[in-house]
């Protein structure tokens, strides 16, 4: 079947299939799953696509936006709207604590990091109370993307005490692998995830369009003895990133 067959409104399109843009957006996202529309095929444009449907183009206009805020197509300046290739998709266990390099390496992929800040810097508020540094109390803090397979995957901020990692400079690579050489290494954390839409500048970072669902992150970390070692606020694209609990009775 062509992509114009398809896309013929007799085999979809119903007074009781709801919005008529939410038929289109259906229509597109079975076409785009089955191979019809493969990835990097361009979709006709908005006048045509309004002809073979028999829809009107605001219609059109909106299926698709909704295409592109899924991260399923991707409009081009000057070129169109073109399939996304498909985002393999990672499950990352909360059941145990691990760094984002120790989980890609257990995947054989290679990570990077973009730094963004490094340093020793003032603490905020929510630093100092959570890490209980005090009003005049400062902070080791590094706030990297995180790419996996050359993919931008994830932006990570970590804030840590200064006597559990005095020079953030050191940390290259795992922010763990540091502080297991240093006997300060975390062995428990409370985490907090939220849905959210990311938003510009971020959105660029990863590497998604704006508005794009996400996973917000927020890691309270301790040492053996109770004390708080680590708050790490990170934000994870949406569509590669599953987090998997197993509970037991």
């Amino acid at each position: 079947m062509t992509p114009l067959e398809f896309l013929h409104p007799a085999g979809w399109l119903t007074d009781s299939g709801g919005p008529r843009y939410v038929q289109l957006r259906r229509r597109l996202e079975e076409g785009i799953g089955d191979g019809i529309l493969p990835p990097n095929s361009s979709l006709p444009p908005e006048r045509e696509l309004a002809e073979i449907t028999g829809l009107s183009r605001v219609t059109v206009r909106k299926a698709i936006q909704e295409l592109v805020r899924d991260g399923l197509v991707e409009q081009r300046q000057g070129s169109g709207t073109f399939v996304r290739e498909p985002v393999a998709r990672m499950e990352q266990s909360l059941s145990h604590l691990t760094s984002f390099t120790e989980d890609m390496a257990r995947r054989g992929m290679d990570t990077t990091s973009k730094w963004l800040e490094r340093g020793i810097f003032a603490a905020t508020e929510q630093e100092a109370r959570v890490l209980d540094l005090g009003e005049s109390g400062e902070v080791a803090r590094i706030y990297r993307l995180r790419e996996a397979g050359g993919r931008p995957m994830a932006l990570e901020r970590a804030s840590l005490p200064l006597d559990i990692l005095p020079n953030p400079l050191e940390v290259r690579t795992s922010l763990y692998e540091v502080l297991d050489r240093r006997g300060q290494r975390p062995v428990r954390a409370v985490q907090k995830i939220s849905a959210i839409n990311i938003e510009a500048p971020e959105a660029e970072l990863l590497g998604v369009v704006d508005g794009a669902a996400g996973l917000s992150i927020e890691r309270t970390s301790y040492l053996e003895g109770g004390r708080v070692a680590e708050l790490t606020r990170s934000l994870y694209r949406g569509d590669a990133y599953d987090f998997v609990a197993e509970l037991r009775l």
